[in-house]
């Protein structure tokens, strides 16, 4: 099970950490990432992580802004957004896969249940 949580309301050029708690499984065992879905438009991919932590990956929208890191003793992986965007408002959706970091949705087969982030102008 993962639960998403850290989502918000801020201001353009403000910060949000998002948090993804993992409970049931080896958490150590999983390629973690993160996508987003806006109204209309299709979930994309935002961050990954690989399951040691050595290796991340961005979307080229977010690349320079976000962090992804992970803390394997306290089965979390977290988000973090600096230099927020209005365009980055979307609900934030924490998945997880026991293969390599994808950045297509089909290919994780665990789910948290999102979190809203909004950014206002």
């Amino acid at each position: 099970q993962l639960q998403a949580f850290g989502g918000g309301l801020v201001q353009a050029g403000g910060s949000l950490r998002l948090s993804c708690a993992v409970s049931g499984r080896t958490f150590s065992s999983y390629a973690v990432a993160w996508f987003r879905q806006a109204p209309g438009k299709d979930r994309e991919f935002v961050a990954g992580i690989s399951r040691t932590g050595v290796n991340t990956y961005y979307a080229d929208s977010v690349k320079g802004r976000f962090t992804i890191s992970r803390d394997n003793a306290k089965v979390t992986v977290y988000l973090q957004m600096n230099s927020l965007k209005p365009e980055d408002t979307a609900v934030y959706y924490c998945a997880a896969n026991g293969v390599v970091v994808s950045i297509t949705p089909s290919q994780y087969d665990y789910w948290g249940q999102g979190t809203l982030v909004t950014v206002s102008s």
